[in-house]
């Protein structure tokens, strides 16, 4: 009789933590889909091929468009994974490879303290760094400030994924007699590499969203530019302006903005996991 009402007791606690879970995931999703949706019934207004190939123009005048923006974020995002991503994968191949004892622990305990760090603040340390010395603001200082988000993102996600690579794989390589970098590169790395490209994606994503460092460093223009050593527009800069300001048409656009802005990073997502989908099994 006790054993059938222990019995008992756990199906229904494990019933009800399924249906809580299950509840929470639904939340979640729900939350996600209200947001998108919010984001798609407001950008599509403003939306069309204008928009996304013009630079803007002044209030009233139509054809306005974001095409400044978009190059901008462009440039800016891949300048800071140029050297933002490479220095994280290699910190995370040496946290999870070769690190050990105080050492180890020391730097994965920096390395989440800086992922923590406000962007407001790594924004304000470059400008300090960069762009007062300067004298003026620049894109290059804006794809620094990047890649120093990107870094503790791509360095905690690359150790992760190669903690789960089976050992065996490391000890078969070491005993042809293989050293232990190439072993790291060409087997662990190579057997995690869908992993950390997914992580290499969410450090793009992070950044590629990201206001408040840009206003310290590449700040914005109202023109195309691709010059490094000067400011330079991007779509999340363009979004606070438009809906910062007190006209329904820049409003509009800052919501077609925010859509094409959710969309590219949702694009890239998609085209990372279907390219090391079966690649890397």
């Amino acid at each position: 009789m006790h054993s059938t009402s222990a019995l008992q007791r756990r199906k229904v606690l494990s019933w009800t933590m399924d249906t809580v879970t299950g509840a929470c995931a639904v939340l979640v999703m729900g939350a996600l889909f209200v947001i998108l949706g919010y984001i798609l019934a407001g950008g599509l207004r403003a939306l069309n091929l204008d928009f996304l190939i013009n630079e803007p123009k002044p209030v009233g005048e139509p054809g306005s468009g974001i095409a400044n923006a978009i190059v901008g974020s462009l440039i800016l995002v891949s300048l800071a994974s140029a050297f933002g991503l490479p220095m994280g994968i290699l910190a995370g191949i040496y946290l999870s490879e070769f690190s050990s004892g105080r050492a180890g622990s020391v730097l994965r305990f920096l390395i989440d303290t800086l992922t923590g760090v406000p962007s407001i603040v790594v924004g304000v340390f470059v400008w300090t760094l960069m762009v007062r010395p300067m004298g003026h603001f620049s894109a290059l200082a804006g794809s620094v400030a990047l890649g120093i988000m990107m870094m503790p993102i791509a360095a905690r996600t690359t150790e992760e994924m190669l903690r789960l690579v089976p050992q065996n794989l490391r000890e078969a390589a070491l005993a042809l007699g293989a050293p232990r970098w190439r072993v790291s590169l060409g087997v662990v790395l190579r057997t995690a590499a869908g992993g950390v490209a997914t992580g290499s994606m969410l450090a793009v994503a992070r950044v590629a969203g990201e206001t408040a460092p840009l206003l310290f460093t590449a700040l914005g223009l109202n023109y195309l530019s691709t010059h490094l050593n000067y400011p330079m527009a991007s779509l999340t800069v363009q979004i606070f302006y438009y809906a910062a300001s007190p006209y329904d048409e820049w409003h509009a656009m800052a919501w077609a903005a925010t859509l094409v802005l959710i969309t590219t990073i949702l694009v890239i997502d998609i085209a990372v996991r279907v390219l090391t989908a079966n690649r890397y099994q």
